[in-house]
């Protein structure tokens, strides 16, 4: 039986591979990642001690093409997925801009002294009322708003939200 067998035999026809789980196959042992395991043939090609036709030097060169590639996968999985944007808005110029430091105070304030409630403004700004409640919690970066929303607040409340350069 394998070092860390699940299964209940070693090396017989009709046990289960360890490694992928395939069921009734024939299965040899290999070590892998240090572990004895039954395995399939498919999966014999991740036994550690296989030895194959290439040289030694090869075997080195190919482990640092792969783990080349492997970063190129992650670095290509980190990149924004642009499919869910909304068709016609221009990203790049709705970044939020610096804001002052009591901007969320500002904002609470001026829309008390307007005399509106939150939903209200929001109605009137044709914005998420979700995003406005960010903006008077200060939390416009963790809510990811946009440039444009803190421009219709500072334009419709007559406020400066804005740093001045």
């Amino acid at each position: 039986m394998a070092k860390y067998s699940t299964g209940s035999g070693g090396g017989s026809s009709g046990d289960s591979c360890e490694l992928c789980g395939t069921g009734d196959v024939k299965t040899q042992e290999v070590n892998v990642a240090g572990a004895q395991l039954e395995v399939c043939s498919d999966c014999a090609q991740h036994d550690d001690n296989a030895t194959t036709s290439k040289n030694s030097g090869d075997d080195g060169e190919s482990r640092e093409k792969r783990a080349a590639q492997n970063t190129a996968k992650m670095h290509d999985a980190a990149k924004p997925d642009s499919s869910h944007w909304e068709s016609g808005a221009d990203y790049d110029d709705d970044q939020l801009p610096y804001l002052v430091s009591d901007y969320d105070d500002v904002v609470t304030d001026a829309r008390q002294k307007a005399g509106y409630q939150l939903g209200e403004l929001a109605a009137e700004l044709d914005v998420d009322e979700g995003d406005l409640l960010a903006l008077e919690q200060g939390r416009a970066i963790q809510a990811n708003l946009g440039g444009s929303i803190v421009a219709a607040v500072e334009e419709f409340l007559d406020v400066e939200l804005v740093e001045s350069e």
